[in-house]
């Protein structure tokens, strides 16, 4: 199903043709360093167990000019997280993305993809604001991110388990109303 549709780019959700993608990507020592970890690449089992589940989650593949490039994901963040983390607000949504053909790197398609997930939440899930939180090391992601509109509000420590150990993430934000 698409979720929507910009020029270039069209966000659709996850269907089960899509797990030889999801396994191709993330068996890739180059997308594992920035998402999951070198030390974790995906079978088809590890893919169906992490992406195929049931719950809050949206899981998404991005196409670029029709091509299947990457993954992203949305969710309502739970009042239980907003009160760890101390956010404020109603609908507060928070996403995770990579992008998975590593030739379509650098090229602001991520940019362009989060820009409009960010309309797509505040027009169709009447978001308050968007949230993520990537690791305090990726320098490359923070500065899409910041050109986006995202904050830096707090350092989560030793927050999510990369390569061996917990490391420190970034909790960031953009302010939707």
């Amino acid at each position: 199903m698409i979720v929507y549709k910009t020029d270039d780019l069209l966000v659709r959700t996850l269907e089960t043709s899509d797990q030889e993608l999801l396994v191709k990507w993330l068996s890739d020592p180059r997308v594992l360093e920035y998402y999951g970890g070198r030390d974790r690449p995906h079978d088809l089992e590890l893919v169906k167990e992490i992406f195929y589940k049931q719950d809050e989650e949206v899981r998404c593949i991005f196409e670029y000019l029709e091509k299947p490039i990457g993954y992203i994901q949305y969710y309502l963040v739970d009042e239980k997280t907003k009160k760890e983390y101390g956010l404020k607000g109603k609908r507060i949504f928070g996403t995770d993305q990579f992008i998975g053909e590593v030739e379509f790197w650098n090229q602001g398609i991520g940019k362009k993809l989060i820009k409009s997930m960010i309309e797509y939440l505040k027009t169709h899930g009447h978001a308050d604001k968007v949230v993520m939180d990537p690791q305090t090391w990726n320098e490359r992601a923070l500065k899409c991110y910041e050109s986006c509109g995202f904050k830096k509000i707090r350092i989560l420590e030793a927050h999510e388990w990369h390569e061996g150990k917990l490391r420190d993430c970034w909790l960031i934000e953009y302010p939707v109303k």
